[in-house]
């Protein structure tokens, strides 16, 4: 991999009009959109699996302020909240410490087990990594603790960027899939993913979705892909091939059930660890599991059936669940 040389961001090759947008709302191109009627025979015909009530935890230590040089540490919070610490470096992604992932306190989807990490003690944040603007990605209040003490940079997908600033964050870019903003000793890159974006009933799709590749400059750091929340898609070949060697990706593995319903916008475990062998990278970590009940796989069945996948493949090592609120470093 040749060193990423970080200047302004180059748009050229970006049209006015992304051609993943049609008549005022983003879609993913090949993949049908859910109808309401797929949505109603869903709710009339949903089998949930076995959830504790509480899922009783105690928060990880407190992590390092700083890890330095080349050396890449994971801390995985819970859901898609992951601490990434690298060349004197703290990045959050997806960051949800609210007890209750919805537009109101008093109803929605709940937590069954606390964070991995009490939010005081995180070290001082730099930047956030969004992925699209659903409850359980893109959490206000969270923002709003984050924004009174850190005040990092932020990266978002287009149309998020307004919500992220009614949240007090001042710093932030606004990307589509394929642009890319230069920062600190990294280029950020928006990469496609495959999902959906709403907050209401009334505005589905008027805000894009991505994952995110921190490229570096050194070769020796090595790339990072977020995937943020998607369904499997031919996207991870090209997003391989571009930025190898990908040294970490965080992979979707929950969600998933029932598939016919899920399909277009989760990854099943098996995918997921298909999707870790076509981008070729040397760790990939599960998320997006465990902790908010939000379709009708179970607690347990996300990582019960990864497991299941990865037993006798010569390539298990390269999957890691990790316990939740400790940190670990990527080789």
């Amino acid at each position: 991999m040749c060193a990423a040389v970080l200047s302004e961001p180059d748009l050229t090759s970006i049209p006015a009009v992304p051609e993943h947008f049609r008549d005022g709302r983003f879609f993913n191109p090949g993949v049908p959109d859910h109808n309401f009627l797929q949505a109603i025979k869903w709710a009339r015909t949903r089998q949930p699996g076995p959830w504790r009530a509480w899922i009783s935890s105690t928060p990880g230590p407190k992590p390092p302020e700083r890890v330095h040089g080349t050396t890449l540490r994971v801390t995985f919070v819970n859901h898609a909240t992951v601490l990434l610490q690298t060349q004197s470096l703290n990045i959050l992604t997806d960051p949800v410490w609210s007890h209750r992932v919805s537009p109101v306190s008093f109803t929605g989807p709940q937590r069954h087990r606390d964070p991995g990490l009490g939010f005081d003690d995180l070290p001082r944040i730099d930047a956030l990594l969004i992925s699209h603007n659903h409850y359980d990605h893109l959490d206000l209040p969270t923002l709003r603790r984050i924004a009174g003490t850190h005040a990092p940079v932020v990266f978002c997908p287009l149309g998020v960027a307004k919500l992220v600033r009614r949240a007090g964050l001042r710093e932030v870019h606004e990307l589509d899939w394929g642009q890319s903003q230069p920062w600190q000793q990294m280029r950020v890159h928006s990469v496609q993913a495959q999902h959906f974006a709403a907050r209401t009933p009334f505005n589905r799709n008027r805000s894009l979705w991505c994952g995110w590749v921190l490229e570096s400059e050194s070769e020796a750091a090595g790339n990072i892909y977020f995937a943020g929340d998607t369904g499997f898609g031919d996207f991870f070949s090209s997003i391989g091939e571009r930025f190898a060697p990908l040294r970490l990706a965080l992979l979707p593995i929950g969600a998933y059930e029932p598939e016919w319903f899920m399909g277009p916008v989760h990854m099943t475990p098996e995918q997921a660890v298909e999707a870790r062998a076509i981008l070729d990278a040397s760790i990939a970590i599960g998320i997006h599991y465990g902790t908010f009940a939000l379709a009708d796989d179970g607690e347990t069945a996300p990582v019960e059936r990864l497991q299941r996948t990865l037993r006798g493949r010569s390539d298990a090592g390269r999957f890691w669940i990790l316990e939740e609120g400790h940190g670990r470093e990527i080789p």
